[in-house]
């Protein structure tokens, strides 16, 4: 890599599982959810229990944020969930709505084999039931997968050297990155197993020559996670533009800025990725887009 190479990424990849939680100075309140459980457009149908509701409206939040913050294509990407109480049945987007329509309602549910559960006039994304269907099955904790096809992040998983140690953003996300070779469009089951080793204890992939993917226990991890890493590759992107030599970086430094990544972001960090959840709620309903709890 011409901007210098973290040799020992692969060595601390899964370091954050044994890091103490104690972190690097700002403590987060447990309490600092201000979103309330019911809402005053809140409207939940009979047959969906309140757990799985709660899941609905936040997965159906995020599809809303991603609307508002550029990463979507069309209809063509895709955020999941598992349903709660179950291992293998998931909800997704109803393919035919653009992601600003998308409520918790309209959401999908879907089986392990890709079949259709609930009553719609809308199909499904092959692809997308694939790639999150693989991540989901693989571990019973990560409940939520999110996929874009975002502007900076396709730009970088299309260039050979993938994600460069030449930022702070880039460094202090690079220990959670993975990646996953391109493989063509998405409807083989054969390629589950290749994308589940790729992701292994990692938390992100740049899904090469196609775009970025992120994993969490909660909606606010797995949207967070691509938030970090859409900004680097923004960063990276917008760096290069401007055809000046980027700045190299010592290999010390490198590893120093990797760790504290691993630290920070990772379970008790000061900025444990997934705390802004509640603020990107509120920043939605602010922009008008409340309704997504019908």
């Amino acid at each position: 890599m011409p901007y210098g190479d973290v040799s020992s990424t692969n060595d601390v990849a899964g370091a954050w599982r044994n890091i103490p939680g104690t972190a690097l100075g700002l403590i987060w309140e447990d309490n600092v959810s201000a979103v309330p459980k019911t809402h005053p457009q809140e409207y939940r149908p009979q047959g969906i229990s309140p757990e799985e509701w709660e899941v609905r409206c936040d997965l159906a939040a995020a599809y809303r944020l991603c609307a508002l913050y550029g990463w979507t294509d069309l209809n063509n990407t895709h955020i999941s969930a598992r349903v709660p109480g179950t291992e293998d049945t998931f909800l997704l987007n109803p393919f035919g709505l653009f992601f600003d329509e998308i409520t918790a309602s309209s959401l999908i549910k879907v089986d392990r084999d890709g079949n259709v559960l609930s009553e719609t006039g809308y199909g499904m994304n092959l692809a997308g039931f694939v790639i999150h269907s693989a991540i989901h099955m693989s571990d019973p904790e990560l409940h939520y997968v999110m996929h874009t096809h975002s502007r900076y992040g396709v730009a970088v998983s299309m260039q050979a050297d993938g994600l460069l140690p030449v930022s702070q953003k880039a460094l202090t996300v690079m220990g959670w990155v993975g990646y996953h070779d391109y493989e063509g469009t998405a409807t083989d089951l054969d390629e589950r197993p290749r994308i589940v080793r790729d992701l292994a204890e990692k938390r992100l992939l740049i899904l090469r020559n196609h775009g970025l993917l992120s994993v969490g226990k909660t909606m606010g991890e797995a949207f967070v996670w691509i938030y970090r890493l859409e900004t680097a590759c923004r960063h990276q992107i917008d760096a290069m533009a401007g055809g000046a030599k980027l700045q190299s970086l010592s290999k010390e430094t490198q590893e120093k800025t990797l760790r504290t990544g691993l630290r920070m972001y990772g379970p008790g960090g000061f900025i444990e990725v997934g705390r802004e959840w509640p603020a990107l709620l509120r920043q939605l309903e602010r922009a008008g887009g409340d309704d997504y709890r019908c």
